[in-house]
């Protein structure tokens, strides 16, 4: 078919060109004193062949003058290709570990006149991690007066940068400045403000923080309850008297408090403040949801204002832990101080037999003292002594 219709227009092009060349008109053109006169068709022709000339003596003066341009824009897309194949160049050194590699590509695209905040971030993340700490500045300096999405990489970079030298005033200032720049629930900002707090130690902002990314189910949860755990921790620490550790203990959901970390440490805080009944109430909740033998041995320490109730909660746990050496040492303190003389004498001897410790020895000691036994309260000082030194020996 294709061919078919070739030759149908040759043969119309011969019978077009025979019918033109026998046409006896003519074109009489006149300037006096000058007169042309030409066949039709060579007029046709000619008239033909110099709109051809013309249109392309019009596109080769348009080409002329474009040939700058063209010549601008060919250099500064091969300059681009060239920034490409060096940025792929520099993240794949960078994720190798080959900093110094990163840094030369890096610098090397920026010369080239590529305008992507992705270069000098890049080649800043490298020096930071060769500890070249004046070139990171310079590089980060490079990538300011950029678009939002460069400055907020600038921004998450340099609190990086500040967290990992310890400089946590420094990060939430610069997170702070992109919270200003408009970048609001960024999640990867959040994740860099909860280091930051836990660094400068505002436990109470690590707490916000935390119940905004588990709000956003951002963060895993056996992570988020260590972090919670350790904010409570260190908030209980920060107490210095008992009004405010009793107003900080009313704030820590039940599920915490009954933990045995924060019950020990609350509890501990409690004793040195004076909260005997309060330290002796939180080891009771704890110890009755789960039972740890390192805990109870505080219990013994809590002077409450019914010791006598407190030997009997004692002796309930007893029943289903016997061999117990950390309530056997309780007991033998709450017996102390109820000068329950033998019965202490039995429950430290009991303490010991199981697992003997510093405590229960000192403890036995100043029983042997208050019974003016003075020369068995050395020996019992003695053994305290010599299972300090022991531990500290495997130490």
């Amino acid at each position: 078919m294709k061919y078919l219709v070739w030759i149908l227009g040759l043969f119309a092009a011969a019978v077009a060109f025979t019918t033109a060349s026998h046409n006896p008109a003519y074109v009489l053109l006149v300037y006096p004193p000058y007169r042309i006169e030409l066949s039709l068709t060579l007029f046709i022709v000619l008239l033909l062949l110099t709109f051809v000339f013309g249109y392309g003596l019009v596109r080769l003066t348009i080409a002329v003058l474009q040939l700058p341009a063209y010549v601008r824009k060919f250099r500064l897309e091969r300059a681009h290709a060239k920034a490409r194949e060096l940025l792929d160049e520099e993240l794949g050194a960078f994720f190798e570990g080959r900093y110094a590699a990163a840094e030369k590509a890096a610098a090397r695209a920026m010369e080239l006149g590529d305008t992507s905040a992705l270069h000098p971030i890049i080649a800043a993340r490298s020096a930071h991690e060769l500890r070249e700490y004046k070139k990171r500045d310079a590089y980060l300096a490079a990538a300011e007066g950029k678009t939002i999405g460069d400055s907020t990489m600038r921004l998450m970079t340099t609190s990086k940068f500040l967290l990992d030298q310890r400089d946590p005033r420094g990060a939430l200032d610069a997170l702070q400045e992109l919270r200003d720049s408009g970048v609001k629930g960024h999640l990867g900002a959040m994740s860099l403000e909860l280091k930051a707090h836990q660094q400068a130690g505002n436990w109470d902002e690590v707490l916000n923080v935390l119940d905004k990314l588990e709000k956003r189910a951002s963060i895993d949860a056996t992570l988020a309850a260590q972090l919670r755990q350790q904010a409570w921790l260190e908030k209980i620490r920060q107490q210095q008297d008992l009004a405010g550790l009793t107003a900080c203990l009313k704030n820590i959901p039940a599920d915490f408090k009954r933990r045995s970390k924060i019950a020990a440490t609350a509890a501990r805080t409690l004793i040195q403040l004076g909260g005997g009944s309060l330290a002796q109430q939180m080891l009771t909740d704890s110890l009755n949801a789960q039972w740890d033998s390192e805990l109870v041995a505080l219990y013994g320490d809590c002077q409450s204002s019914d010791e006598v109730a407190q030997i009997e909660q004692a002796e309930k746990w007893l029943t289903q832990n016997k061999q117990d050496a950390g309530l056997l040492l309780a007991l033998g303190k709450l017996c102390l101080h109820q000068k329950l003389w033998g019965k202490a004498q039995s429950y430290l001897d009991a303490s010991n037999s199981i697992a003997p410790s510093h405590a229960a020895y000192t403890t036995l000691g100043q029983l042997a003292e208050r019974l003016g036994k003075s020369d068995e309260a050395f020996k019992y000082y003695q053994q305290a002594m010599g299972l300090t030194a022991g531990s500290r020996s495997q130490d």
